[in-house]
């Protein structure tokens, strides 16, 4: 069994995906060929946003928003230390400090209610991330937020609904990744940027490609993060059934929570949201043990995030001891994302829950 089976997903598109692939390998135009721009427009589309602007990955997409909104030295980014390093990283890379605040329960996602109290005159930008695929409660972070940017890291979330909008259009940049294990997902690294503001969507064009404003004139410090156009080539192949894949994750994700109600804590989704649902996680207690008996029983399974941002060795230096943040602490400890991917079988499904269950009772005993 696959934790995510591109392999039947391959099957299923390979006609669609080598076609596209075939068009790039004819024409050659492999950095900034068609495939770019009609890829970018397709995805402005369907997310509502006015601007789509291609990257090399999901990182390089959260460095562009934050390069673009001027964030530096003595700068402060707001996030959440649960989740992947790529946030925080790509804040510090800039000289400015990761300001944690702990996550909803429920969710995973940042907890606006203890947003206003971590923002200070020296706060450029709040970075909320849609963890497992569900946004956070972006209407309330912007809210609070007053005129101090919001970035949406939608990595997890592309494709999710947020209040009857989509991610990636729920703040002044959303950024996502298209990692090979992501809802939409290209064959290697590719990410976007999106904006309604033509003015930052301008500049987050030019710093991916040098900073250039036409050949040979570069205006501003960039990157060399132009989104690969054999990438954007299966990401268009992908896009045509992504809605149907969304569908059905949603129809797997509820009908694992049927089969494991009682057994562990399940995703909780808000009544707003829908889940792109990049990853179906539960919470339960003894959870390395139990990872253990479903390996022995053929599972896989991943655990999303074993250890807290503040508690990385990287970011020693802020001085956030253990008990900083005690929701991030104690899903780190307790979260566990069972095989998640749209072509999972009813009969795989039974097979994972029955697994998880009698490895529970085992670890019990």
């Amino acid at each position: 069994m696959e934790f995510v089976d591109l392999k039947a997903q391959y099957k299923l598109l390979r006609q669609a995906i080598d076609r596209r692939m075939a068009a790039v390998l004819e024409h050659c135009r492999f950095i900034n060929g068609p495939e770019v721009q009609e890829l970018e427009a397709a995805l402005a589309r369907y997310t509502g946003s006015s601007h789509c602007i291609g990257c090399a990955s999901g990182t390089d997409a959260l460095l562009i928003a934050l390069m673009a909104l001027g964030v530096g030295p003595g700068d402060e980014v707001i996030t959440s230390p649960f989740t992947f390093i790529a946030n925080a990283e790509m804040i510090a890379l800039l000289g400015a400090r990761p300001i944690f605040v702990d996550i909803d329960p429920e969710t995973y996602n940042l907890d606006p209610q203890l947003l206003r109290a971590a923002i200070t005159p020296k706060t450029k930008a709040i970075m909320p991330i849609a963890l497992y695929g569900q946004c956070a409660d972006m209407d309330a972070i912007c809210q609070i937020a007053g005129g101090i940017p919001v970035i949406e890291d939608a990595a997890q979330s592309f494709g999710a609904i947020y209040k009857g909008r989509r991610s990636c259009n729920l703040s002044l940049i959303g950024c996502t990744s298209f990692f090979p294990s992501k809802p939409l997902a290209c064959y290697g690294d590719g990410g976007a940027c999106f904006t309604s503001d033509a003015a930052l969507a301008e500049k987050m064009r030019r710093i991916r490609d040098h900073g250039q404003q036409g050949r040979y004139h570069h205006t501003a410090l960039g990157l060399n993060s132009r989104l690969d156009t054999l990438q954007a080539a299966v990401l268009l192949a992908k896009l045509e059934c992504f809605d149907t894949e969304l569908k059905s994750r949603t129809r797997i994700a509820n009908r694992y929570t049927e089969l494991l109600r009682g057994h562990v804590a399940t995703p909780h989704i808000d009544p707003c949201c829908t889940s792109a649902y990049a990853q179906y996680t539960v919470q339960l207690e003894k959870r390395n043990q139990v990872q253990a008996r479903l390996r022995e029983k053929g599972v896989p399974s991943a655990v999303h995030y074993p250890v807290p941002l503040h508690l990385q060795p990287v970011f020693a230096r802020l001085g956030l001891a253990r008990g900083s943040f005690p929701v991030s602490e104690a899903a780190a400890d307790r979260v566990l994302s069972l095989p998640m991917h749209p072509y999972l079988t009813d009969e795989q499904q039974v097979h994972v829950a029955e697994s998880l269950r009698q490895a529970l009772a085992e670890c019990r005993s």
